[in-house]
């Protein structure tokens, strides 16, 4: 089972592209390292204060791989520098 996850995100503090790669940075390193998730930038790199990010994960279990991504939305809101603002999910 395959499960990809597209979100875009507001960074309220961010004023230059350097803030908001800082607060990404530490998000997406974070997410890669604790969580058995592929990560990138997909949209808005030259936007100061907005992002659109996308998660996958592969798993033989369908409820394991979508726990492993609800981890990863969880641990992205407990960001107070960035909101999520839509979420779209797909099982492959």
């Amino acid at each position: 089972m395959i499960v990809t996850v597209e979100i875009e995100c507001l960074i309220y503090d961010a004023h230059s592209l350097k803030e908001k790669r800082s607060v990404l940075r530490r998000i997406l390193t974070r997410a890669h390292n604790e969580y058995n998730v592929a990560v990138a930038e997909l949209d808005h790199q030259d936007v100061w204060q907005r992002t659109g990010l996308g998660f996958v994960t592969i798993s033989s279990d369908k409820v394991q791989a979508e726990k492993e991504i609800n981890r990863v939305l969880a641990m992205i809101d407990s960001f107070p520098e960035i909101e999520r603002t839509t979420t779209n999910l797909e099982w492959l």
